[in-house]
């Protein structure tokens, strides 16, 4: 039992012969039991925070003999962003050799590739009259380029709610010369 005593025992002072007074007890076990209840309880019933992640398809491992197969995409639908160093981010709409936008350096965020994003799906709409034929866009990383850059534009995909987009690490001449502003 957990009990709290006040209170001085008494005694002779100055001569004189008091009282003995009695000290005070409180009891503190229904103090105690009640903070635990309440501990128990907050801690049951609190959400914990769940960690934020993006899903990610990641391609199944195939046979060889598919691997040589090229998939045909419409050049109209596609639009592809570079990842550089320093922050570097360049995008085209279409092929390199026969852009329909761009080559151009872009910025990120709201004012940047957002809009641009958004231009170009409403665009790509546009040409397909299709919802489920809408853009594509291919990301390409650089060995320089760092990885919140790449988080950033995933995120942008999530945020202008690209349909279909790919990250690939193969890089052409054109495109590495593209990003080294050569």
């Amino acid at each position: 039992m957990a009990e709290l005593n006040t209170g001085d025992g008494g005694g002779k002072k100055g001569g004189k012969v008091r009282s003995k007074k009695s000290n005070a007890k409180v009891d503190l076990t229904a103090m105690v039991d009640l903070a635990f209840l309440l501990i128990t309880f907050f801690m049951l019933t609190t959400t914990l925070s769940k960690p934020q992640s993006m899903s990610l398809g990641l391609p199944d491992k195939e046979d060889d003999k598919n691997k040589d197969k090229p998939i045909k995409v419409d050049e109209n639908r596609t639009m592809t962003i570079l990842l550089g160093d320093n922050n570097k981010m360049t995008y085209y709409m279409g092929l390199l050799a026969t852009p329909i936008a761009g080559p151009k350096e872009i910025s990120y965020g709201k004012e940047g590739i957002r809009k641009e994003l958004l231009k170009r799906k409403k665009s790509v709409l546009e040409y397909t009259g299709k919802k489920d034929k809408g853009m594509i866009v291919i990301i390409k990383p650089s060995k320089k380029s760092n990885y919140r850059n790449l988080v950033d534009i995933l995120d942008e995909m999530a945020i202008v709610d690209v349909p279909t987009y790919a990250i690939v690490n193969d890089f052409t001449p054109e495109e590495q010369k593209l990003l080294e502003g050569k």
